[in-house]
């Protein structure tokens, strides 16, 4: 089945972007980034930036951007059965010259696990992009169970920084 991602979440004011690969089931059903009850994404924002992960959606967007973050995906269209990255098939990836146009302070990009990265890396060779600090943490996914909610924590604390 075809799907496709979000529109980016972003102010011209970001200076970070924090890229995933694709929502999964439950974000697509929902319609909001990282739903999925045990991905640990809003728990680890609200540790970083101070704020109740379980406030609504819409104020867990608004520290995202008071905290100057923009939130996207690196394929805007795809076939995937399920939630798993490794079933991405056919991935068009999203307007990146677009949005560091849009904007421009954003320096640093950092990757929720190692498949959006490689996602990006392989599309980017066909765009025109400024310079860019790339990151890749570990995703925040169920699936990544080898590594402690602790040692993902401390490997996102460098969004803050």
């Amino acid at each position: 089945m075809k799907i496709t991602s979000f529109e980016a979440f972003a102010q011209a004011n970001a200076t970070r972007l924090i890229l995933g690969s694709m929502p999964g089931v439950e974000s697509l059903r929902r319609q909001q980034y990282y739903a999925y009850p045990h991905n640990c994404f809003w728990k680890i924002m609200g540790e970083l930036f101070s704020f109740d992960y379980h406030i609504s959606y819409d104020e867990r967007m608004d520290n995202l951007l008071q905290n100057r973050i923009a939130l996207w995906d690196t394929v805007q269209c795809c076939v995937r059965p399920g939630s798993m990255d490794s079933d991405i098939k056919h991935a068009s990836p999203n307007d990146f010259e677009k949005l560091f146009k849009d904007c421009p302070n954003i320096k640093k990009v950092f990757f929720n696990g190692q498949a959006a990265h490689k996602l990006f890396i392989k599309h980017q060779k066909q765009m025109s992009l400024p310079e860019l600090e790339l990151i890749v943490l570990p995703s925040t996914s169920p699936a990544n169970a080898a590594i402690s909610y602790q040692k993902k924590l401390e490997a996102w604390r460098q969004i803050i920084s």
